[in-house]
């Protein structure tokens, strides 16, 4: 077995371990788009609300299985997504990179035609997945009946520094030491599920794109959405990590809350950046029940 091929393999079983541990059955399919094949992992009863997540940059969709579990499973009909071009189960078409918001706006379309052709959906994202979420909502609004972002980044403040200085190893030259190390350092050393963690040292080794960059969303166009004593056309939750170190929280809230004043936004204490989707998942599941 080559090389690449043991490093594909050691992926495959990393991942499918940590799916093991989803609340079953999963039902796994592969969407067609421009842009590639999306895998999306999908629990819950087939006729409840569909919920549509999207993780955030090197995370995979396998890292909602603790969000499923908590109960989000139990009120939505859960679809979690592999993003294109990053660690997981997508295959990106040769010669059609994703470049643009735009570009991931028409992904995301395709992906929502595969799963719920016919009525809203609730749009979750995290990190890197919240500002996709965020653009396409800004671009999509009849997509969506509620959209829902947890700790987005460049959507409400810029990255710090210090932040960037630390991730930057981790994003020219990742390896499974670096990774660790610095997820154990934006935790504050939060214990994080092993078989997910394994997962994240196979990423290392995953060949990935170039991921998408712009500007921010459109703050404009989603404020006019859920404008105070209008109609509500979206519902709009903003959950912040108190204890993120990729921004300063209570700032970006600050900045939420001016930009979109008919948004619930909320700040977690206690709770970093990164372990936020799997650490906070019984606060995710009540937020996404409300």
């Amino acid at each position: 077995m080559s090389r690449t091929s043991s490093s594909r393999s050691a992926f495959r079983d990393a991942y499918d371990e940590v799916l093991a541990g989803w609340p079953g059955p999963v039902d796994a399919v592969e969407l067609p788009t421009p842009y590639g094949l999306t895998r999306v992992n999908s629990c819950g009863p087939a006729g409840a609300p569909p919920l549509v997540l999207l993780p955030g940059g090197g995370a995979t969709s396998a890292v909602w299985g603790a969000c499923a579990a908590a109960g989000a499973a139990r009120t939505h009909r859960v679809h979690a997504v592999d993003l294109v071009g990053e660690p997981g189960l997508s295959v990106p078409a040769p010669g059609r990179a994703l470049r643009t918001p735009g570009d991931l706006a028409d992904w995301l379309d395709a992906v929502l035609d595969g799963l719920a052709p016919r009525g809203p959906v609730t749009l979750a994202g995290h990190s890197y997945g919240a500002w996709i979420a965020a653009h396409h909502a800004a671009r999509r609004p009849a997509r969506l009946g509620r959209l829902v972002l947890l700790d987005p980044t460049r959507v409400f403040a810029g990255l710090r520094p210090g932040y960037v200085l630390r991730a930057l190893p981790v994003l020219v030259r990742p390896t499974p030491e670096r990774i660790r190390s610095f997820l154990a350092w934006e935790t504050r050393g939060a214990a994080l599920d092993p078989a997910w963690l394994r997962l994240q040292d196979e990423t290392a080794r995953f060949p990935t794109a170039r991921p998408v960059t712009g500007p921010r969303p459109d703050l404009a166009r989603l404020a006019k959405l859920v404008e105070p004593g209008g109609r509500v056309e979206v519902r709009m939750d903003v959950l912040f990590a108190g204890e993120a170190r990729c921004h300063d929280p209570g700032r970006a809230a600050r900045a939420a809350r001016e930009a979109l004043p008919g948004a619930r936004v909320d700040v977690l204490p206690g709770i970093s950046h990164h372990a936020l989707p799997l650490t906070a998942a019984a606060e995710i599941a009540r937020l996404l029940a409300r």
